[in-house]
């Protein structure tokens, strides 16, 4: 008889312990959840602790309440001046109405892809309002905004508040920036040749003037040295004038001396046949 009671309360137990496991459950400070009946949403659950559901017929689906990113691939979008750019976005978000998160999306992979859709939409329609000057101008922060309020705005309809859009990166696609280095290389190649040109002409320009100033400065310092020379040879002779003037003997017997070192020197090898009674040996014959 013991036994039997032994096992029954043993059965009451274990049926307890089973009933209480399915009923309690724990949402951690990180989560939210959701108690299903019959796949019904029954309520929804924000504050952390531990909660009761009833055993067996309701499940409790959990939500992460912190802030998440997302980060989609970037997309190629043409602006309103018919640019294209490969625009790379990221998006803060956070799970704030899990009861109409549930209705929409259900699970959070399910949330990203249509969060990702609303993202990508948004961008297109807002940048596709607006030029690349406008982007790189002050009114980036307005076009910003005006992304952020879109993306908002849709993001609600799932249960979900967005905290911020950002674009990471704009840039030209790859064949365009291709094709754009191209065209400033071959603009940068013309400006060269240019300024080689420019400057092969201003160069030939400097060598004709400094050839000029150089002509005109020899034949001033040829005039100068004519003018010099004629001065000094003036000089010379005035002087030999006035030497001559008065000595006339000691002049002659001078300049004799002065012919017979130009004649009789034997540097060009030059010979000279006199006869020893002609005047120009008259000094030799004299003793005083």
């Amino acid at each position: 008889m013991q036994d039997k009671i032994k096992i029954t309360l043993g059965i009451i137990l274990a049926a307890v312990l089973i009933v209480a496991a399915d009923s309690l459950f724990v949402v951690a400070q990180t989560e939210q959840a959701i108690i299903l009946q019959f796949g019904e949403p029954m309520r929804e659950i924000k504050e952390p602790g531990l909660k009761v559901k009833a055993p067996f017929i309701q499940k409790v689906i959990f939500y992460d309440n912190r802030l998440l990113n997302l980060e989609p691939p970037a997309q190629e979008v043409v602006l309103n001046d018919k640019k294209r750019l490969d625009v790379d976005n990221f998006t803060r978000y956070r799970i704030v109405d899990p009861l109409k998160f549930y209705q929409t999306v259900r699970t959070e992979v399910q949330a990203r892809s249509k969060l990702e859709e609303i993202v990508n939409s948004s961008v297109r329609k807002v940048l596709g309002r607006s030029t690349l000057q406008e982007l790189l101008s002050s009114q980036r922060t307005q076009i910003m905004a005006d992304i952020s309020n879109a993306v908002k705005l849709d993001a609600e309809q799932i249960g979900v508040n967005v905290a911020d859009v950002r674009i990471r990166r704009a840039d030209l696609p790859v064949e365009v920036l291709q094709a754009i280095n191209a065209r400033m290389k071959t603009e940068r190649e013309r400006e060269a040749k240019e300024f080689r040109a420019t400057g092969q002409q201003e160069a030939q320009k400097i060598r004709a003037e400094a050839e000029k100033e150089r002509a005109v400065i020899i034949a001033e310092a040829e005039k100068q040295a004519q003018i010099i020379r004629g001065e000094g040879d003036r000089q010379a002779i005035e002087i030999w004038n006035k030497a001559a003037g008065i000595d006339p003997r000691f002049f002659a017997f001078y300049r004799s001396l002065e012919a017979y070192k130009n004649s009789l020197s034997d540097k060009d090898g030059t010979s000279l046949v006199l006869s020893p009674d002609s005047e120009f040996f008259r000094y030799f014959k004299q003793t005083r």
